[in-house]
């Protein structure tokens, strides 16, 4: 079943259908609140609200972005709402920087891959907002600088942009 159908669905106040959907966007959604709060169990909590957010809004969603990307944009306003709201720090996450999604095979060729892995994550976290998550919404998303644009509240030029520069501060950290 297509998003569309189960937006249609969901708005009728079907639990399968917004189950369905919360299973299809959560990863994405999750992915971009702890780019954004550091924090697993804060991003957790956004994500949370954020869904809350857009199933209250439903009726609203024209379908001019795709669905993953109305969510991502409520999910990531949640996380900036959050700290006005709270006025915290941001800080890093020590567990955060130890996650490594690959498994390798050899420990030594692993303890190099997470330690580079953990340097690049550390060095992401110094870019500027609108730029870690334009880097971070390529990589690990792979959505296109339009939902880009359309997630951080710029023109797609400008995600590109973003992006860029990101990569190129990322690059020269690294080195």
């Amino acid at each position: 079943m297509s998003d569309a159908e189960l937006v249609r669905n969901a708005r009728t106040g079907d639990a399968a259908a917004q189950d369905e959907l919360v299973r299809r966007h959560i990863d994405a959604a999750y992915r971009v609140a702890l780019s954004l709060t550091r924090d697993p169990d804060v991003a957790a909590d956004v994500v949370q609200d954020a869904f809350v957010k857009a199933f209250g809004s439903l009726d609203g969603f024209r379908g001019d972005a795709s669905l993953r990307t109305w969510i991502v944009a409520i999910t990531a306003n949640e996380a900036r709402g959050f700290f006005r709201r709270s006025q915290r720090r941001k800080e890093a996450s020590l567990d955060a920087a130890t996650e490594v999604a690959s498994v390798q095979p050899d420990p030594a060729e692993r303890a190099v891959t997470e330690s580079e892995a953990a340097r690049a994550r550390a060095e992401l976290e110094k870019l500027p907002e609108k730029q870690r998550l334009s880097v971070t919404l390529r990589i690990e998303e792979g959505m296109s600088f339009r939902e880009i644009g359309s997630v951080v509240g710029s023109s797609e030029g400008a995600a590109r942009v973003n992006y860029f520069h990101g990569i190129r501060r990322l690059r020269e950290l690294m080195e």
